[in-house]
């Protein structure tokens, strides 16, 4: 009976991958991420995708509290936390989050403030989104772990 779950939950696993995929919210860069996780480092990829999200959360709390200044005019400042958001969404396969970023240094290369606004959502708008699967995906890869009795220690 112990199979079956664990079947089940890797077929939940695999379809939500694909759906990801097929959205193009993740790239091969996440699978590459993947193949680097073992048995010597099972949580090598939630631990990954875990820092991305801090670090993510910090540069996208900055580029909100740049633009709320109504004096602001330095951006090139926000073509640095883009420049940094575009290299680690590449780095871990972050598709749609990588491409919404370069569209939005694309506004802010411009100096166009209403653009860079809202840039700056549909980025929030997508991190969110791939935050929200990421937490499935990893809730899942625990039920799994969990449903093949594999125990990891802390």
């Amino acid at each position: 009976m112990l199979g079956l779950g664990v079947d089940r939950l890797q077929a939940d696993i695999n379809r939500l991958l694909t759906s990801l995929f097929h959205q193009g919210v993740l790239d091969e860069q996440f699978l590459q991420l993947q193949q680097l996780q073992d048995d010597t480092s099972p949580t090598f990829v939630y631990d990954v995708i875990n820092i991305y999200f801090d670090e993510s959360e910090k540069l996208l709390r900055s580029l909100r509290l740049l633009l709320m200044d109504r004096e602001f005019s330095d951006y090139k400042k926000i073509g640095l936390h883009l420049n940094q958001l575009v290299g680690s969404s590449s780095s871990i396969g972050a598709r749609r989050v990588r491409n919404v970023c370069v569209a939005f240094r694309s506004a802010s290369e411009l100096n166009n403030r209403p653009g860079c606004l809202r840039g700056l959502e549909v980025v929030e708008h997508e991190y969110h989104y791939l935050k929200n699967m990421m937490h499935e995906l990893f809730q899942l890869e625990q039920q799994r772990l969990l449903a093949a009795g594999v125990r990891y220690p802390m």
